[in-house]
């Protein structure tokens, strides 16, 4: 199965030292804008963002593992490590800065980048993801909201699980039911057939190894975090963010689920747009 054709889109593949090779999908002329994608997705939630930003040079990888792109030759899912294919990807293309965009997963690896690597960023655009900063009580609070994550999880279960749920998660957190896309739903689906066991992993591994060693520090980028005020895992770990960083600001949107590149592709291009370098 090949990646699905877009008009303007070009693909290519990018063999990194690590030994990793990951798929590319870019769009566009002009500032360079890196968007990494979330959970159960791949490069292509980004098409309505190529749409919204036609006068920006969009890169969107697909996470190791995901869509096109290689498993993971050492097992490793880590975010950090998932992080630290982002700056070798950065190299390889001979780009030294860049706008960044997360969302979800995708998100959670920009904040390790837009913390851990300021450097390589002019500013870090975040949606559908909570930050780091949340204190435990906090977290324990909205811990009923993320009980999703032990099956998916799972050994054995995890995997045979993913194909099934796919089109659930999309329809049950997606907020505007105007902009859902029913025609992605089976682009989605069939790669995560081949892609389950890595999907599995991204959460096997963050509740093992990474739940208690999130990134951390100050943010010293830019930085605006998009959540959705229907998405189900909430706005309450989304807030806060104005107090860890110098530029650092957290933006709710009326009737957005947790799909915000999908669902509000302009406030994405708008979020990008108010950076200070953009």
């Amino acid at each position: 199965m090949n990646p699905p054709a877009l008009e303007g889109v070009t693909h290519h593949y990018v063999d990194l030292p690590n030994g990793l090779r990951v798929h590319v999908a870019e769009h566009g002329e002009g500032p360079p804008v890196l968007a990494l994608h979330g959970f159960p997705q791949h490069w292509y939630q980004w098409r309505r963002l190529f749409a919204a930003l036609p006068d920006h040079r969009i890169i969107a990888p697909d996470l190791r593992g995901l869509g096109w792109t290689s498993a993971a030759p050492d097992g490793d899912y880590r975010k950090a490590t998932i992080a630290a294919d982002q700056i070798a990807l950065l190299d390889a293309l001979e780009l030294e800065k860049v706008i960044l965009v997360g969302h979800d997963w995708g998100g959670w690896v920009g904040w390790h980048l837009a913390l851990d690597h300021p450097d390589r960023f002019h500013g870090y655009v975040a949606a559908g993801i909570v930050h780091p900063f949340n204190t435990p009580q906090k977290l324990l609070r909205e811990l009923p909201r993320f009980l999703y994550q032990p099956p998916i999880a799972a050994p054995v279960l995890g995997p045979l699980l993913i194909p099934h749920v796919v089109t659930r998660f999309l329809r049950g957190a997606w907020g505007d039911r105007e902009t859902y896309d029913r025609a992605a739903e089976p682009i989605y689906v069939e790669r995560y057939r081949t892609t389950a066991g890595a999907g599995s992993q991204y959460y096997r591994q963050f509740l093992t190894r990474e739940v208690l060693r999130g990134p951390s520090g100050r943010l010293t980028l830019p930085t605006r975090l998009l959540q959705g005020r229907r998405d189900p895992i909430g706005t309450a770990l989304a807030q806060g963010l104005d107090r860890h960083g110098d530029d650092a600001i957290t933006l709710l949107l009326d009737g957005c689920g947790h799909f915000v590149p999908e669902e509000r592709p302009a406030d994405i291009a708008a979020a990008v747009r108010s950076l200070p370098w953009s």
